[in-house]
């Protein structure tokens, strides 16, 4: 499934071209002729009859993510390593003909939803500088929505695929939990990280999902599943009256705009009470959890004061502290809150819900970092935490600038989303 490129010196170069409006999206870009050189030998290979599903696609890799012959740096210079081989997910897409461009700016040590704390500067959004790309997976993002990269590979651990995607009109799969390998990625939360894929249409966003999936002995979190169909004729929850708390002006209409779309198309819309899942988003940072970043990097954060970003470094040494009774309790919390989702589950298909609340300036995010990142993952930091599955998408305009949804399901519903949201009317 090779794409027409008649020219492969030409395209590189005009992809290229495109990476200079922003340049701080990139960590580091690859060079030009070493590109060319692989996808010339990739469309080589495909002619000749190779199955190579994602032969000629060009595609921008997170920065905490290995790729062999790039430093890896979770954007902390400090800490940069240079891999011997290619994170699984990485290994998986170049070996069905996908070619790398580089590594990609992200939020420090993939900790934040805003894309401004790194040392290699605040990730501008693709089409508006005076706001926030939003992060961590700021630069994948805005390499896809530039048209430098087809497609981008981020990580979501409290919605750092979902939300950049929403803010440039981009499909966001946040695959469910382990089944798409993290071996060869800088942990954030290693039990909630999950390696996500941004495109902009369903249909590749899928495709190069197939090729990642699968288990992976390097991951010892990785599995495999299976879920029922969704009825024939869909049950989209809904949130009660209210719930969606404060958004920003115009977000509550073009909400209940989607909102409408479903129904029209035929599905059933059921209303529920989401509280259980706000409240479990609240967890992920207020709660216990937040402890699983020390244990990932918090060492060398304690050691490298002065190499890391203030907000981060408080964010991570500030867990150092937690007792760990207090994970247990919260964990039980969580089982708890686990059956109520099970119960929602039960009499819907998928929920439907705005994939954030705001898109904020970046001199919002620099007056209040904390405040403003925490309203931001109001509606992505459960999922992980209740084991579900999500597909973000695009939902139209606001003021100019992309406004996006997600469908939220249960493990190893992936498929399932998809089809629902490609079959839509």
């Amino acid at each position: 499934m090779a794409v027409d490129i008649a020219d492969p010196a030409a395209h590189v170069a005009e992809r290229y071209a495109r990476t200079v409006s922003r340049p701080e999206a990139w960590i580091t870009l690859r060079p030009e002729h070493e590109v060319v050189a692989e996808l010339t030998a990739v469309l080589d290979r495909a002619a000749a009859g190779a199955d190579l599903p994602l032969a000629g696609l060009l595609v921008a890799v997170k920065g905490n993510i290995d790729v062999a012959g790039i430093d890896t740096t979770a954007a902390c210079p400090a800490f940069a390593y240079s891999p011997d081989s290619d994170a699984t997910t990485v290994h998986r897409i170049r070996d069905a003909g996908a070619v790398v461009l580089g590594s990609t700016n992200l939020d420090q040590f993939a900790t934040g939803l805003v894309g401004s704390r790194s040392p290699y500067g605040a990730v501008r959004h693709a089409t508006d500088a005076t706001r926030i790309s939003g992060g961590s997976s700021s630069g994948s993002a805005v390499a896809v929505a530039l048209g430098a990269a087809d497609f981008a590979l981020g990580t979501d651990t409290a919605g750092s695929g979902r939300v950049p995607a929403a803010f440039h009109g981009l499909v966001g799969i946040k695959p469910t939990k382990g089944w798409v390998s993290a071996g060869g990625v800088v942990p954030a939360c290693r039990s909630f990280d999950v390696v996500t894929v941004m495109a902009a249409g369903l249909d590749l966003a899928e495709r190069v999902l197939a090729v990642m999936s699968g288990p992976d002995d390097r991951d010892p979190l990785s599995r495999e599943g299976s879920a029922a169909a969704f009825a024939q004729t869909p049950r989209i929850g809904v949130p009660l009256p209210g719930q969606l708390g404060e958004l920003a002006p115009g977000w509550a209409e073009a909400f209940e705009t989607e909102v409408a779309r479903w129904e029209a198309a035929g599905a059933e819309l059921v209303p529920v009470d989401i509280e259980v899942f706000l409240a479990t988003a609240r967890m992920l940072y207020e709660g216990a959890f937040v402890a699983e970043r020390y244990a990932a990097v918090g060492e060398f954060v304690d050691a490298h004061p002065d190499e890391v970003d203030p907000t981060v470094g408080g964010i991570i040494s500030r867990a150092k502290g937690l007792p760990a009774w207090q994970l247990f309790q919260d964990q039980e919390k969580l089982d708890r809150a686990a059956v109520v989702a099970r119960e929602v589950f039960g009499r819907i298909d998928a929920l439907l819900l705005p994939t954030t609340t705001e898109h904020p300036t970046l001199a919002a995010v620099a007056a209040e970092p904390i405040a403003v990142n925490s309203r931001l993952g109001r509606f992505t930091n459960f999922a992980n935490l209740l084991d579900l599955a999500a597909l973000a998408y695009p939902a139209g305009t606001v003021d100019g600038l992309p406004f996006g949804v997600q469908l939220v399901a249960p493990a190893f519903t992936d498929h399932q989303l998809a089809d629902l949201l490609r079959n839509r009317p």
